[in-house]
């Protein structure tokens, strides 16, 4: 069956990325349905005209985030069952504005951008849910917060009524620069520094100062999606790069010329492994001979359970290469929207520009409110506080795991608020487990519905489940984990049966 896709070569978005979205779009509004066969990677090459690698690769996208599947000798078909996550945003589309005369400045022929889920659909439903990067609701410091924004208030004269510097509260970015001295090795000043909100934001500011269309962005495989979408957003030819137990696999950094490398090095997302020194230093000296920029996403690096974590590589650059990005979205919430990026000096005056263009600034209260509690000591209190906390519970998650199934590896458990477990070999594919247990109320997530894109495919993909255990109690950390092995053990119980009667 040959597919009605139209592919543009002299688009900046490649032709393996065009094929994709086209297929999802396809899936996702039920023009292709499941169960349904597609054409072969060689019949899509020969029927566009195209190499048959280009493809195969959109094929093996498809195939990496649960859109569809290849069976041995048979062919590849639409999977029946679509990722929950992806259906509840292809099932909730908002009503279609009226039609206008002016025609929109978005073809409808051009492929709809990708953005990771931040809210989970399912959650009022679980009893326990895992999902990734949420901090635990109940330690926020609401007394000591409440106090300070009522003091600030008090003595705010026209602080909130005109607008401030772009940058950033300058008392805010001089706490920022006076703690990552001492916790991430990082000689910095508050000029150097630009208050965002959150990550996200962050990598917004500086793909629009760096990214054009054909630009190469290198991220690791697998990648946080936020940082991935966004950068294909741009037209940025991604450049995948695969992590190992060390890190990224700096071996395999393409040989190119003024690109930026994306690099989550003191706690990978999603795996959770540590980029070693040798292979920190590595990827400096890459960054220098390429004319290339890294960009340091370092989201969770309070959070190290044993020992110091390595300096960051902010703090290992000599050369002005590292752009680095912190968030205190995980440390305090995520409804702050408060972050910083701290650029090299190079490229201080472009940012500041930059930022003025996409806003005026973050709100002066929660700046001013941040600013007072890292310089009272209380937000480093509050950090040492929650470490705590997180560590016993990353503890119970792991005793769970053991007990209920005392298999697989568990990866990245030495810091942060998730960790990943690749599964035993008993055990079904992550995507299947995700289903069973969210129908018995309990919140699992593969590598795709994790907020994470694996760009190399392979039958290792769907073997990974990403836990948070931020959020959770240990008590509900227990029965979660209880309650997905009866799940578990229930199917594998139905499987024996079947299979005895159809040996009579």
């Amino acid at each position: 069956m040959p597919l009605p896709l139209k592919l543009h070569a002299a688009s900046p978005i490649s032709l393996q990325t065009q094929i994709f979205e086209q297929v999802r779009s396809m899936i996702l509004e039920g023009r292709l349905r499941p169960g349904e066969a597609l054409p072969s990677t060689r019949t899509l090459s020969e029927q566009f005209g195209i190499a048959r690698n280009t493809t195969a690769l959109a094929y093996d996208r498809l195939a990496a985030e649960g859109y569809i599947e290849t069976r041995r000798s048979v062919g590849t078909f639409i999977s029946m069952q679509i990722p929950e996550g992806v259906l509840y945003t292809a099932t909730h589309r908002p009503a279609s504005p009226a039609r206008s005369t002016k025609r929109s400045a978005v073809k409808s022929s051009d492929p709809p951008a990708r953005s990771q889920a931040l809210v989970n659909p399912n959650r009022k439903r679980l009893v326990a849910d895992f999902w990734v990067g949420r901090p635990d609701p109940d330690s926020f410091p609401r007394k000591i917060w409440a106090q300070l924004i009522h003091r600030r208030l008090l003595g705010s004269g026209s602080a909130l009524t005109e607008y401030r510097d772009p940058s950033g509260l300058l008392e805010l970015r001089e706490a920022i620069a006076e703690r990552v001295r001492p916790t991430r090795n990082i000689v910095t000043s508050a000029d150097e520094i630009i208050i965002v909100g959150g990550c996200q934001d962050g990598l917004n500011l500086v793909s629009r100062m760096m990214l054009a269309a054909g630009s190469t962005a290198v991220v690791e495989t697998p990648c946080y999606q936020g940082a991935a979408f966004l950068f294909e957003n741009f037209g940025a030819k991604i450049v995948p790069v695969p992590v190992d137990e060390r890190g990224l696999i700096c071996g395999r950094l393409p040989d190119v010329r003024n690109a930026i490398a994306y690099v989550t090095p003191s706690h990978q997302y999603p795996l959770g492994v540590t980029l070693s020194l040798e292979r920190r230093l590595e990827l400096l000296a890459w960054a220098a001979e390429t004319d290339s920029y890294i960009l340091e996403d370092d989201y969770d690096s309070d959070f190290r359970f044993h020992g110091a974590p390595l300096a960051a590589l902010k703090g290992l650059d000599l050369m002005g290469r590292v752009i680095y990005l912190g968030t205190f979205s995980k440390s305090l919430g995520a409804g702050l929207r408060l972050g910083y990026v701290i650029f090299p000096t190079e490229l201080l005056e472009r940012a500041r520009h930059m930022k003025t263009l996409m806003n005026n600034g973050q709100p002066w209260l929660e700046q001013a409110t941040l600013a007072d509690f890292m310089e009272s000591g209380g937000y480093e209190r509050h950090v040492r506080r929650i470490r705590k906390l997180y560590y016993s519970r990353r503890n119970a998650l792991l005793a769970a795991l053991d007990k209920h199934f005392g298999g697989g590896e568990i990866i990245g458990a030495e810091a942060g608020m998730h960790l990943a477990w690749r599964l035993p070999h008993d055990l079904p594919p992550a995507s299947e487990i995700e289903k069973l247990a969210i129908e018995a109320g309990v919140g699992v997530y593969t590598l795709a519905t994790g907020a994470a894109v694996n760009f190399e495919t392979s039958a290792d993909s769907d073997r990974y489940l990403v836990l948070g255990f931020s959020s959770l109690t240990e008590r509900e950390i227990s029965k979660g984990i209880a309650r997905l092995a009866e799940v578990l053990s229930v199917k594998a119980s139905g499987q024996r049966r079947a299979a005895q009667a159809l040996a009579r």
